[in-house]
């Protein structure tokens, strides 16, 4: 008797992203605008399914990054080793996020997106959030939480890890003394990675709903008008991917990085679906762990990459800049692309990871060389797609450093690595 062979997680997600992408793009040619349409699917039944899914997955991201960086940072027995992971993968942050504005830039330059089409320099409103805290000033102090229990109830990602970092801590300080509450730590971490393998399950079927409701609503006649825009930022994300970070697994790892992409493709497809970094976290730190990462590693890089390392993000800004410059016909010096470069950096850091906040953080980029912000108006109706895309490249930049750490410290099995499925 024949078992026919069973479709892998990956397969599931990819199958669903191709049949809600060209479900969605009938809908939006074929199916009048309507009641039925607009309220009923896209915004009732698609909408509403999708929002479950993403909701599920955020359910996880408080309690897992919360007990696993505890768990991981309490089982590394001293703060040196983990000192050692926090510096490299902060230096490795900076310098990727640097070199992918660096890219993005000098594609943009060599495009020209926007140049001919000329705009007033109108002060036309921008509706950006107005309690996205960018300041740099500001994103340093918020690394302290005054209140731990609201910062977890706010899903504060960075005042969360560095509470989490200090629990561990004082946990493997104490030892013996407080031996319960440790296995109740190990044991509530267990219990979360088991939860998140659970919801992943469903992640066919989120993925489906949300791909359905975006192609529905923008269709091609969203994009087409600004294509040497987006063709200029998808290139940056190219290079970033395949000639930054391939290049630095291969380097610093001795791994195929193209064995790399296939084992991570679930994990970046889902990222893409969702455009949400922090909805990923519980997917990438699984995946990492089923390819040979040791979660005392990937449990501590994955929450903080997801909270600074948005080298998409960059990458989008880069070419934002270069393309509201010509659009409004202001020349840019070079003291203006290296205060770009630096602002950008900075930016990140404060980036929160949700869908389209790059548009907040890139008013900041813009102040700063003295580009109207209501350029970013122009962008917004075409950042959905660029925003899913950037988000899988920054899940893989976060991914890339923690195997990269991980190695560097003797925690990556690379035979495991080798012996481990696509799926």
């Amino acid at each position: 008797m024949k078992f026919k062979k069973k479709l892998s997680l990956t397969t599931k997600i990819f199958m669903a992203l191709i049949g809600g992408l060209i479900l969605g793009i009938l809908l939006h040619y074929l199916m009048p605008q309507g009641h039925f349409r607009d309220d009923i699917l896209v915004d009732g039944i698609f909408y509403v399914i999708g929002q479950l899914f993403i909701r599920a997955m955020q359910m996880l991201v408080v309690p897992l990054v919360f007990f696993s960086i505890v768990d991981g940072v309490r089982n590394m027995g001293d703060t040196k080793t983990l000192g050692s992971i926090g510096g490299r993968i902060l230096i490795y942050y900076l310098i990727t996020t640097a070199i992918a504005i660096v890219i993005a830039l000098s594609i943009a330059k060599i495009i020209n997106p926007g140049l001919g089409m000329k705009v007033e320099n109108t002060s036309t409103a921008v509706d950006l959030p107005k309690n996205t805290k960018i300041s740099f000033t500001d994103t340093i102090l918020e690394f302290i939480p005054t209140n731990p229990i609201q910062a977890m109830s706010e899903g504060n990602m960075i005042q969360i890890i560095v509470f989490a970092v200090v629990f561990g801590i004082i946990l493997s300080k104490l030892q013996d003394r407080v031996e319960t509450l440790g296995n109740i730590v190990t044991e509530m971490n267990d219990f979360m990675m088991e939860m998140t393998k659970g919801v992943m399950k469903l992640a066919p079927i989120g993925v489906f709903f949300l791909i359905t409701r975006t192609f529905t609503s923008l269709g091609y006649d969203a994009i087409l008008s600004m294509i040497t825009y987006m063709i200029s930022v998808f290139l940056g994300l190219a290079a970033q991917l395949l000639l930054v970070y391939m290049l630095l697994l291969f380097v610093f790892v001795r791994i195929n990085p193209f064995a790399f992409l296939k084992k991570f493709l679930q994990v970046m497809t889902f990222g893409f679906s969702t455009a949400s970094s922090s909805a990923a976290v519980p997917a990438n730190i699984k995946r990492l762990e089923e390819i040979g990462v040791d979660t005392k590693i990937s449990s501590f890089t994955i929450p903080l990459g997801a909270t600074i390392n948005m080298d998409g993000t960059a990458i989008m800004q880069g070419v934002a800049v270069v393309f509201i410059a010509n659009v409004y016909g202001i020349k840019l010096t070079p003291n203006d692309y290296l205060t770009v470069i630096l602002t950008a950096t900075i930016a990140s850091i404060g980036t929160a990871a949700i869908p389209s906040v790059g548009l907040v953080t890139l008013s900041m980029v813009l102040t700063s060389v003295g580009l109207p912000v209501e350029g970013i108006a122009m962008i917004m109706g075409i950042d959905r797609i660029l925003d899913m895309s950037r988000t899988a490249i920054n899940l893989t930049g976060d991914a890339v450093g923690t195997i990269i750490v991980a190695n560097s410290l003797g925690e990556f099995n690379k035979e495991k690595f080798k012996n481990s499925s696509n799926s």
